[in-house]
C-alpha cells in the first residue's frame, strides 16, 4: 500500500512505533471515538443523558480509514473505538472491518456499555473485533439501574458470555469505584472471576469538567482496594507494552483478573503509550489536556496522506509530563462522554 515505507520493523518483522515523546514514552496505541452521543445516563458522567449540540457530524468510514492508515503507518497497531456509545452508529460493524483491514494493525477493540452485545457481537467479531471492553459498574441489579439509569444488567451479562463463548482474545469489565454506591461488592467481584477467564478494572472516579460536586461526595482512593487486594493473596502483574493505565493482579485461585486505574496515583502517566482522537477528528495528547489538534482537514483525501503523518507526528514535542489533576485541572473535557474516557 502506498505508504508503507513509513513502518519501521523490528527484527521479528512487527512494526514499531515512531510515536515517542520527550520523555521517553512511544505510543503503539489509539483510542479513536466514534461518537459522543450515549443511551445511558450515568450518574458519573452524563447524568441528564446526551444532548446534541448542533455541532458538525462525527468523523464517517472513508475518513477514519485515512485516520488509522496514517497512524499504522507511523507504527501504531492497536486502535479501540470508544464513545460515548459506540454502538449507536449504525456504520459500526463498517468501521470495524475497515479498521481491521488497515495493514499493520493487530488488534482492534471495543469499550461499549454492553446493551447490545447479544444481538451484535457476533457481527462485530466476524468484521474483525478482537477485543471488548464492557462498563459494568455493579453486579447488584437495582444498583446498576441506579447508577446508569437504565435496568439492563441481565442483557448485557448474556452478552458478556457469549464474548465468552465466541473465544474473543481479552474480555474486560469497567466498573467505576463510587463510595457508598458500589464500594462494597469487590467479595462478590471475586466470586464472579473465580470461574470466568475475564479481568474486571476497578477505576478510580475522575474528575471533569462539570461534575466537581460528584467527585467530591463519591470519589473513592483505588488505593484501599490495591490493599485488600494484596491482602487476600492477589499479586501484581507485569504489564505488557500496549497494555491500557490499569496495574494488573491474578491469584491462582481464580481464572479472571483485577486492573486498577488510579489516575491519582504517584507516575500514573510515566507508563502512558496511548493517543485520543475525538469523535470529530481531534488529536487529544492527554485525557485532561488544555487543547487539541485538528487532523479532520487533512482526512478529506487521500492526497493530504503526507501532510496528515506529519501533523501527527510532529506534535508529541507538546505532550506533556502528567496530567494536572491534583491541582484541579480537567483540562477541556466537559465529561468522558465527550472523548471515551
Amino acid at each position: 500500500m502506498p505508504g508503507e515505507q513509513h513502518q519501521p520493523k523490528s527484527r521479528g518483522g512487527t512494526a514499531m512505533s515512531q510515536l515517542s515523546d520527550g520523555f521517553g514514552r512511544s505510543f503503539p496505541y489509539m483510542r479513536l471515538s466514534l461518537t459522543e452521543a450515549c443511551n445511558f445516563r450515568c450518574s458519573y458522567c452524563l447524568p441528564d443523558g446526551y444532548h446534541a449540540d448542533g455541532r458538525p457530524q462525527f468523523l464517517g468510514v472513508a475518513e477514519i480509514e485515512r485516520l488509522v492508515r496514517a497512524f499504522a503507518a507511523l507504527g501504531m497497531h492497536k486502535i479501540r473505538l470508544t464513545g460515548g456509545e459506540p454502538s449507536l452508529r449504525k456504520d459500526l460493524e463498517q468501521i470495524i472491518a475497515t479498521v481491521a483491514r488497515v495493514p499493520g494493525i493487530r488488534k482492534v477493540a471495543i469499550t461499549t456499555n454492553g446493551c447490545r452485545l447479544p444481538r451484535l457481537l457476533p457481527l462485530w467479531q466476524r468484521a474483525g473485533l478482537t477485543a471488548l471492553n464492557v462498563s459494568m459498574d455493579s453486579l447488584r441489579r437495582e444498583r446498576f439501574h441506579a447508577i446508569t439509569g437504565h435496568d439492563r444488567l441481565p442483557e448485557i451479562l448474556e452478552g458478556i458470555e457469549l464474548a465468552q463463548q465466541l473465544g474473543l482474545s481479552s474480555v474486560k469489565l469497567n466498573a467505576v469505584l463510587l463510595r457508598e454506591r458500589n464500594d462494597d461488592e469487590l467479595p462478590q467481584w471475586m466470586e464472579f472471576l473465580r470461574e470466568r477467564p475475564v479481568s474486571v478494572r476497578f477505576i478510580e472516579l475522575m474528575r471533569t469538567g462539570d461534575n466537581a460536586e460528584f467527585f467530591q461526595r463519591y470519589h473513592l482512593d483505588a488505593e484501599g482496594v490495591i490493599n485488600q487486594l494484596t491482602a487476600a493473596g492477589w499479586q501484581q502483574r507485569p504489564r505488557a507494552a500496549d497494555a491500557g493505565p490499569a496495574r494488573e493482579f491474578n491469584h491462582p485461585d481464580y481464572c479472571g483478573t483485577v486492573g486498577i486505574i488510579a489516575p491519582y496515583s504517584r507516575d500514573f502517566c510515566k507508563d502512558c503509550n496511548r493517543l485520543r482522537v475525538t469523535a470529530r477528528g481531534d488529536l487529544r495528547l492527554c485525557l485532561f489536556g488544555d487543547f487539541g489538534i485538528a487532523l479532520r482537514p487533512l482526512l478529506q483525501s487521500d492526497q493530504d496522506r503526507e501532510a496528515l503523518i506529519a501533523r501527527i507526528s510532529g506534535q508529541l514535542g507538546l505532550k506533556a509530563a502528567g496530567h494536572g489533576l491534583h491541582q484541579g485541572n480537567t483540562g477541556i473535557t466537559p465529561h468522558l462522554a465527550s472523548i471515551g474516557g
